[in-house]
């Protein structure tokens, strides 16, 4: 079974996080894959809207560190930051090929995103998420400070107070806090979460292409400036 699926649709294409067996966690395969997909999709001039995903019933729990539940808390840091020097450099591969697609990018969050999970949607433009779905950090809690790659994601998105809020306390948000804290734009229904994304890309889908990368590159470019604290 393919830990990657891309289907296409029209000009809405899908990307899906495959490994349910361990909770769609990121391995460097999976990484290095999902880099390769954004490479190919970014030619594609049929594709105008990527929707990103997990095969149920979550997300993604992360980076996979090959944690089992038997490990004790000090075998579960050990495992973690073992994953960290190969992880680290094909995340910010990915974080940095997805925010570089020309197309409308929506993350669909239909389960828990966990960690490089949850920043690895706020690399889409949209994020989607089912009422149901939980977020939250652990890297803390096991002994390991927030990577600089995910750091900067949260601080863009959420500001300095908010991030240092969920990376430090590590505590679980519930959908409707996320996007109460500006990290999703709409809860949906568990049920409804797959209509609403796909709906929502067939408008984008349907608007001129050249028009709408444009427009998204231009707010990509100017939005470090924009909040960028004033001089003097």
């Amino acid at each position: 079974m393919p830990d990657l699926t891309l289907d296409r649709h029209d000009a809405v294409a899908t990307l899906t996080l495959n490994r349910p067996q361990r909770r769609n966690a990121l391995s460097d395969a999976l990484l290095d894959r999902l880099a390769g997909a954004c490479a190919e999709l970014r030619e594609d001039a049929s594709t105008h809207v990527v929707v990103l995903t997990g095969a149920p019933p979550v997300f993604s729990a992360g980076a996979d560190a090959g944690l089992r539940a038997s490990m004790s808390l000090d075998e579960q840091r050990q495992a973690f930051a073992a994953t960290r020097t190969n992880f680290l450099p094909l995340f910010c591969r990915v974080l940095e090929a997805l925010e570089g697609l020309p197309q409308a990018t929506i993350a669909m969050i239909n389960g828990h995103a966990v960690g490089g999970g949850w920043a690895l949607t706020l690399a889409c433009d949209f994020r989607f998420a089912s009422a149901e779905a939980r977020f939250w950090i652990p890297e803390v809690d096991l002994g390991i400070p927030l990577a600089a790659e995910m750091t900067a994601r949260f601080v863009r998105l959420a500001g300095p107070a908010r991030a240092k809020e969920i990376a430090m306390e590590g505590r679980r948000y519930a959908a409707d806090e996320v996007r109460d804290l500006g990290l999703v734009h709409r809860v949906v229904p568990a049920g409804g979460l797959a209509a609403a994304v796909h709906a929502y890309a067939a408008t984008l889908a349907g608007k001129p292409f050249a028009a709408l990368a444009e427009t998204k590159a231009r707010v990509d470019r100017l939005a470090p400036i924009a909040l960028a604290p004033p001089s003097g």
